[in-house]
């Protein structure tokens, strides 16, 4: 293992100081927690907006806490959910009375750990708390009516964020919040692919195996299993076996706009990222989809694993305004479009 660190125990915590002592106008924790990180910009009457999640995975979450986007975030260790009762700090700390809404990702430490933070910040402090559950990732089976979702949350949980931070900031009530974070969740789709494994330093081995010239489709940020590996092929063809499932799992007519993010996964140069965009755009325009906005870089990374994913949302004139909207992050800074 060859990692930047002073020891693999300190890892979070000498992140996160680092973290806090770059973005000290920005970012602040409270109750003398380092993983309770929230907005040091407060405001009054707003809904407050939560997410949380382990680490590894920067600028996801915690780099999205900032104006126009998320209020608070819970930080895990490497890869592992935040307490429920670091949650409900974060909780009580960023409730303004207009109540707060939990955007997070489909896993089962996660679901387990917001609601019954939920349920605490309820029954003790008298806090409304709605939550959205991400999970846009199609190598997963399609969710089946009646059935809970069982598809993981990725790299598309970034346009969450975005809108329904935005619509938080314009005033929307706790309900129309939750509304526009579903309505996002519903429309978009990712798709990634693996080039190489992560080490977690605790562990001090790569997580998982898999050879150097080979590729995984589909296989999620914390080494979960894909749909398909084999050798690697030409960016072209990566790109079209991602892109074709995204697209074949919301229908799409000629005409319609999409948001496009290309997110690299820690270890691949932006020079390819852009690469596979020049694809991703081709295939759009063959199929008559507008591209309304497009993201390229790092957004929802896996420590240093080689590797990327594609996201769509199709966008209408409401997610157009939110996604629009101007926002201000220690990772993510936006002009109103």
């Amino acid at each position: 293992m060859k990692k930047i660190i002073n020891t693999p125990e300190r890892f979070v915590p000498d992140m996160l100081e680092g973290i806090y002592a770059a973005h000290p106008r920005e970012l602040a924790y409270v109750e003398g927690d380092l993983h309770c990180m929230v907005n040091a910009r407060a405001h009054v009457g707003k809904v407050g907006l939560a997410t949380g999640g382990g680490s590894g995975h920067l600028p996801l979450f915690l780099g999205f806490v900032g104006e126009g986007m998320l209020d608070g975030c819970a930080i895990g260790d490497v890869f592992q959910s935040p307490s429920s009762e670091q949650i409900l700090a974060v909780t009580r700390h960023i409730d303004q009375g207009s109540g707060v809404l939990y955007i997070y990702g489909n896993y089962n430490g996660d679901i387990f750990n917001f609601d019954a933070a939920a349920e605490m910040a309820d029954f003790e402090h008298n806090i409304r708390v709605l939550s959205c559950v991400a999970g846009e990732d199609v190598a997963g089976a399609a969710p089946q009516a009646g059935e809970p979702n069982k598809r993981r949350g990725v790299a598309g949980i970034f346009f969450v964020f975005k809108c329904a931070g935005a619509a938080a900031a314009a005033g929307l009530s706790l309900e129309d919040v939750k509304r526009v974070a579903d309505k996002v969740c519903d429309r978009v789709r990712t798709m990634g692919v693996a080039l190489s494994s992560c080490t977690v330093p605790r562990l001090g081995r790569p997580s998982f195996e898999i050879g150097e010239d080979e590729m995984e489709i589909g296989m999620g940020i914390h080494g979960e299993p894909g749909v398909r590996r084999g050798k690697v092929q030409t960016a072209d063809a990566i790109v079209d076996e991602m892109i074709a499932p995204v697209l074949a799992d919301i229908p799409y007519a000629t005409g319609d706009e999409v948001a496009v993010l290309i997110n690299g996964l820690g270890a691949t140069p932006l020079e390819e990222l852009y690469v596979m965009y020049r694809r991703v755009k081709q295939t759009l325009d063959a199929k008559g989809i507008r591209v309304f906005h497009a993201y390229v870089g790092e957004f929802a990374t896996s420590m240093e694993m080689a590797g990327a994913s594609i996201s769509l949302l199709k966008v209408d004139d409401e997610l157009k305004t939110y996604l629009s909207a101007a926002a201000d992050t220690p990772f993510f800074k936006q002009f109103t479009l």
